[in-house]
């Protein structure tokens, strides 16, 4: 028999509906903008309702819902596309990741890699009650509205066939055509688009609707991982005080060359950097690898190779401090000959990730109860989120700048291509000097572009930074070509 849906299961498919709509209509029309965080905060207010403040793991929690809703601002107050593209992506899997947290039992441990299995059933758990629930609607309307369905289903069936006979028939009598074409217009021009933002209306209302009523169903936090390795000691000796050496005669070799302010015969600073930069880089990777495989799988029992390992590891550690001192060195020479990008800001950044990640490492290495996931994890999504706190590409513009105070040097196409926040800098350098080559005409298309009745028309698509440029931009009088 057929079961009868509850009433806070239909309260909860409505609320769902509401939400499916909401996102169809925050991010299918236009450019996002303001919609974004307007979609978290009514997305939070059903799960405050739903779960009725009754969370588990709060500092984590607290830590992820901040961090979500910061992402989410950053759509508002800045214009920087490579973080909106990110971010399209990566704050769906954090609200699943928090409300996951929140709504599970107190014993679950998040910072081990048990928890991504958890994810998963979490997930088979939602995704079993929407076939369950759609099962049970299809048998329910089959059951009591037999004819009812079968002449929905026909009408469905045939609205494709009917649509393509009428164009047929239409191109083979002009009469017919006429006579048709007095029918209400809508019926001609159904779009593919909106057949698929209904299909998405339908498909979100399951996914939220087993989402609220699913996701809190308990499950095994005993996960059953492989029995773990222990990695021979004298082999992780060998490897590390061979890695050891090599980086010694290369910090050797560093402090002869670049930190003394000499270079090898042939070789200007900037292309000394653009030669090593990245390759540094990736050494810096491959050694916090092996910290963390070898902290992870490497379990002596004696004292003395304890002693000897933990000895090794801080020397690896203090040589890629130096590696890196290297590489932040190579990268500011670079910026200061080729001026400043979002990625090379964003290597800085990462470089500092590394160097507060090494650092905890070394306290690691010797105290070693410290845990090492929850720590990166913890200071990933600080840093991340603090990335989108700030506007980033306000100091890449002034860092530009500042440079072409000094040097004379600015690539306007590059600080056009940013965002808004380099346009409207592009606007204010126009205002001081008008003959800086090629602005006049990048302002100029600008205009054209802002002129546009399809920029930021929607309200869904409203950012202050865009707000702000279009003001500034529209009120200046360009001279138009030279």
């Amino acid at each position: 028999m057929a079961r009868q849906l509850k009433q806070p299961e239909m309260l909860i498919l409505l609320i769902s509906f509401g939400l499916a709509i909401l996102t169809e209509v925050s991010f299918f029309h236009g450019r996002i903008g303001i919609s974004y965080p307007i979609f978290i905060l009514a997305f939070y207010i059903v799960v405050f309702f739903r779960f009725k403040f009754a969370f588990q793991h709060r500092r984590i929690g607290l830590l992820l819902m901040v961090s979500i809703w910061i992402l989410s601002a950053n759509y508002l107050f800045y214009d920087i596309f490579f973080f909106h593209l990110l971010n399209i992506l990566l704050i769906p899997m954090l609200i699943f990741i928090h409300i996951v947290l929140i709504t599970s039992k107190e014993e679950l441990t998040w910072g081990k890699a048990s928890f991504i299995y958890i994810l998963f059933q979490k997930l088979d758990h939602i995704f079993v009650y929407i076939r369950s629930f759609v099962r049970q609607g299809f048998k329910r309307m089959f059951q009591k509205n037999h004819s009812f369905v079968k002449v929905i289903l026909g009408i469905v069936l045939a609205i494709p066939l009917i649509y393509i006979v009428l164009l047929l028939l239409m191109s083979a009598d002009a009469q017919f055509e006429r006579l048709v074409q007095q029918l209400p217009d809508f019926l001609f021009h159904i779009r593919i688009s909106a057949i698929f933002r209904v299909l998405f209306i339908i498909l979100s209302s399951l996914l939220f609707l087993g989402l609220f009523q699913a996701v809190d169903r308990q499950v095994s936090t005993k996960v059953s991982l492989p029995k773990q390795v222990n990695w021979d000691k004298i082999t992780a000796i060998t490897i590390l005080s061979l890695i050891n050496i090599v980086y010694f005669v290369f910090v050797i070799v560093q402090f002869t060359y670049l930190f003394n302010g000499r270079l090898m015969d042939g070789y200007t600073y900037a292309e000394y950097a653009r030669q090593g930069f990245f390759e540094l880089l990736i050494v810096l990777l491959i050694n916090w690898t092996i910290l963390i495989l070898f902290l992870k799988f490497v379990k002596p029992k004696r004292k003395v190779y304890r002693a000897i390992l933990k000895g090794l590891y801080t020397v690896l550690i203090v040589m890629s401090g130096i590696i890196l001192f290297s590489a932040y060195i190579r990268l500011t020479m670079y910026e200061e000959a080729y001026g400043f990008t979002l990625s090379r800001v964003l290597a800085h950044v990462f470089m500092i990730y590394l160097i507060v990640i090494f650092v905890y490492t070394l306290i690691r290495v010797w105290l070693e109860k410290l845990p090492l996931l929850h720590f990166y994890i913890i200071v990933g999504i600080i840093f991340y989120t603090g990335l989108n706190a700030i506007n980033l590409e306000q100091i890449i513009v002034d860092k530009n700048i500042e440079r072409y105070e000094k040097t004379g040097k600015i690539d306007i196409h590059y600080l056009n291509h940013l965002s808004a926040t380099g346009t409207l800098e592009l606007v204010r350098l126009y205002e001081k000097q008008e003959d800086i080559e090629d602005l006049d005409e990048v302002l100029k298309h600008e205009q054209t572009y802002i002129q546009n009745e399809s920029y930021s028309s929607s309200w869904q698509s409203y950012n202050f930074a865009r707000e702000k440029l279009k003001k500034d931009l529209l009120r200046i009088e360009v001279r138009g070509d030279n």
